[in-house]
C-alpha cells in the first residue's frame, strides 16, 4: 500500500508538491490574445514522485513528468504524463516507492538497483526526429511526441557510451548535438564521456576524458571550436554513501577545473584552466570573440546549493543564490596543457536562475537573454518574495523585468522566434506560472523584449504544474 508523503520536507509541499493525476484538456480557457502565429508544442519536464521515497528525499530525485502545451490557431491544449521508465513501471506495479533518492544503495530495493533505471526528470529535447526525456545519469529516454508514451532508451544503435547530460548543446549551423556524461565508467567515477551526434542521429564522436575527481557536472558550454567542461568541487563518493554520508557533497578546497577540448581534436589536446571554488548549474550562452577569446555567461553560486558538506552538515547558513557573471578565457600563446587566463565580470546583482536565450544564436555573440528572477534553491513555499522574469539586453547593458504576485512562482522561460528568419529576440517568451492562491498554473506568453508589458495571454489550467526544471519548444503541428 502506498505510504503518505512526508510532511516535513519543503520540496514535497506547496509549489513543489507532486500531482497524482494525468490529464488531457483540449481547450484551455484563455485570457488576453493568444498569438495565432504560435504553432508548436512547449514540452516541460520536472520531478514528480509517483510514491513517497525511501529515506531522505532530494528535489532532484523525483520521477519525471512531462507537461505538454500545444498551441495552434490561438487554441491551447494540455497533456501531462509520467515518463514511464523501468523504475516507474516496477513501482507502479507494486503500488509503492522502492528506491531512495539517486538510487541510494542503503534505501533501494535490489530489484530497482538491478534495473539501473533513469528517472528522466530534468529536460526534454527534440533532435533528429526524436523527442527525448533527459537526466544526467543515463541514456536519453525516447517518447512519442503526441501521446508522450515511452519508446525506450535511445542509445543510437548502442554507440552511445555511458550516461548522457540533461543539457546537450545544438550547433545551429551543423545540426550536431554535443553531449557529455559524468561518472562515465561507473557510479561516482571521475571519467567524463564526450560525444557528438550528427543531424541525422548518428554518433560521430565518442571519447573519455580523465577528470581530476568525481564531480556532479550538470551543464557545460560549446563554442564553434571548443567544448568547455567545468568540473566544480561538488564531489561524489561511493565510500561516503555506504557509510550513510552524502553521496554528493561540497568540497571547496578542491577548486574549480575547466577543460577546453577542441571540437576538431581529441581529449588528448585538452587544455585546463583553474578557477576559485564555485558552482554553476546553467550557463546562458557561450561563444568566441573575433580575437579568439572564449566567453561563457553563467549563473554562478559561491557555494553549491542543495548539497551538504561531506559530513552531512549544511554547506551554507542560508540557501545561496545565483547571479549572472561573464567569464572570459584567453587560451592564446598557451603551449602547455595548463592555462590560467581567466577573467570574471559580474553583470547583475539580482538573484536568478534558468537562463535562456534565442538559441538560433547559440555559439555566436548575442544580445538578448532571459532568466527567472528568484533564488530557486530557496524552498520557502507561500512566503512573499521577488519572483518573475528578467530580460537582459547585453549590448546596451539594460534590463527589464516582470514581477509576479509575491506568493506566485515562475518557471523557466523559453524563447520562440516570430519566424525562422526573424531578428534576434523578435518573438515570444513562454513560461508556466504557479498561482499560489488558487493552487493552479497558467501558461503565460510575453512579448520577449517587452516583459514590463506583462503577459499578452494566459492559458489557464484548473490543476497545477509542480516546480520543474527545463523545457523546449518544438515547432509545428503534432
Amino acid at each position: 500500500m502506498a505510504k503518505p508523503f512526508p510532511t516535513d520536507n519543503p520540496f514535497l509541499k506547496g509549489y513543489y508538491a507532486p500531482v497524482n493525476t494525468e490529464a488531457d484538456a483540449a481547450h484551455l480557457h484563455i485570457t488576453g490574445e493568444m498569438p495565432r502565429e504560435l504553432l508548436g508544442t512547449l514540452y516541460r519536464n520536472g520531478p514528480n514522485p509517483q510514491f513517497a521515497p525511501r529515506g531522505p528525499y532530494h528535489w532532484f530525485a523525483g520521477d519525471g513528468m512531462i507537461h505538454a502545451f500545444h498551441l495552434e490557431n490561438g487554441n491551447v491544449s494540455y497533456k501531462n504524463r509520467w515518463v514511464r521508465t523501468p523504475k516507474w513501471e516496477i513501482e507502479n506495479k507494486e503500488g509503492e516507492g522502492l528506491s531512495g533518492s539517486f538510487g541510494h544503495p542503503m534505501f533501494t530495493d535490489p530489484r530497482v538497483m538491478a534495473l539501473g533505471s533513469t528517472i528522466a526528470n530534468t529536460n526534454i529535447v527534440w533532435h533528429a526526429g526524436r523527442l527525448m526525456a533527459l537526466e544526467e545519469g543515463h541514456a536519453p529516454f525516447a517518447l512519442d511526441p503526441a501521446s508522450l508514451m515511452p519508446k525506450g532508451y535511445e542509445t543510437y544503435g548502442d554507440r552511445l557510451k555511458g550516461p548522457f547530460t540533461a543539457h546537450p548543446k545544438f550547433d545551429p549551423e551543423t545540426g550536431e548535438m554535443i553531449s557529455f556524461g559524468y561518472s562515465a565508467t561507473g557510479r561516482f567515477t571521475k571519467e567524463v564521456s564526450i560525444q557528438v551526434v550528427d543531424k541525422d542521429g548518428t554518433v560521430t564522436r565518442s571519447e573519455m576524458l580523465d577528470g581530476p575527481f568525481p564531480s556532479m557536472i550538470h551543464d557545460f558550454a560549446v563554442t564553434k571550436n571548443w567544448i568547455v567542461l567545468p568540473i566544480f568541487p561538488l564531489t561524489s563518493s561511493m565510500e561516503r554513501a555506504m557509510k550513510g554520508k552524502p553521496p554528493f557533497a561540497w568540497e571547496p578546497d578542491k577548486g574549480t577545473h575547466i577543460a577546453f577540448i577542441p571540437r576538431k581534436g581529441t581529449v588528448a589536446d585538452v587544455k585546463w584552466v583553474t578557477a576559485p571554488a564555485c558552482y554553476v548549474f546553467h550557463p546562458m550562452n557561450h561563444f568566441e570573440t573575433a580575437d579568439g577569446k572564449i566567453v561563457v555567461d553563467v549563473m554562478k553560486y559561491d557555494v553549491a546549493p542543495l548539497f551538504p558538506l561531506p559530513d552531512g552538515s549544511p554547506s551554507a547558513k542560508e540557501a545561496p543564490p545565483a547571479r549572472l557573471f561573464r567569464w572570459t578565457f584567453d587560451l592564446s600563446g598557451q603551449n602547455t596543457s595548463r592555462a590560467n587566463t581567466f577573467k570574471e565580470e559580474q553583470l547583475d546583482d539580482r538573484a536568478g536562475e534558468f537562463p535562456r536565450f534565442d538559441e538560433r544564436f547559440c555559439m555566436s555573440d548575442y544580445r538578448h537573454g532571459w532568466v527567472v528572477a528568484a533564488n530557486i534553491t530557496d524552498p520557502s513555499a507561500g512566503d512573499a518574495r521577488t519572483n518573475g522574469l528578467i530580460h537582459y539586453d547585453l549590448k546596451t547593458g539594460k534590463s527589464t523585468a516582470w514581477t509576479a504576485n509575491p506568493e506566485d512562482r515562475v518557471g523557466e522561460p523559453v524563447f520562440v522566434p516570430r519566424a525562422a528568419d526573424a531578428p534576434e529576440g523578435d518573438g515570444w517568451l513562454l513560461s508556466v506560472v504557479y498561482r499560489a492562491a488558487e493552487h493552479t498554473s497558467d501558461l503565460a506568453v510575453f512579448e520577449a523584449t517587452d516583459l514590463a508589458r506583462g503577459p499578452l495571454a494566459l492559458a489557464h489550467l484548473s490543476s497545477r504544474v509542480p516546480a520543474g526544471f527545463h523545457g523546449n519548444w518544438r515547432q509545428g503541428p503534432l
